[in-house]
């Protein structure tokens, strides 16, 4: 998800939304795997994810549509993260 989502960002998200939309950013299961994509379309119960680095990412041009039930959380807003911060950095930390 680069440049948005840099390796080892940390993400703050949510499981209670009620609608996909296209634009955000969603973690899903794929393969065993949690993934991090942003959905770019939605047809029916199926969502179709690209990565923001075209030329990089494994998304759905590659593993194809995605069911809504595999997808457990949404990416709250970035102005809501606080990972570049030290409050959430010592939380983090403490365990």
């Amino acid at each position: 998800m680069l440049p948005t989502l840099p390796p080892g960002k940390v993400i703050i998200a949510t499981s209670f939304f009620y609608k996909i939309i296209p634009g955000n950013i969603y973690v899903f299961k794929h393969d065993g795997l949690e993934k991090i994509k942003r959905a770019v379309r939605v047809e029916g119960s199926s969502v179709y994810f690209l990565g923001d680095n075209l030329d990089h990412s494994t998304d759905s041009r590659h593993f194809g549509w995605i069911s809504q039930d595999k997808i457990i959380a949404k990416q709250l807003k970035p102005r809501l993260q606080y990972a570049g911060t030290g409050w959430l950095r010592k939380q983090l930390t403490r365990r």
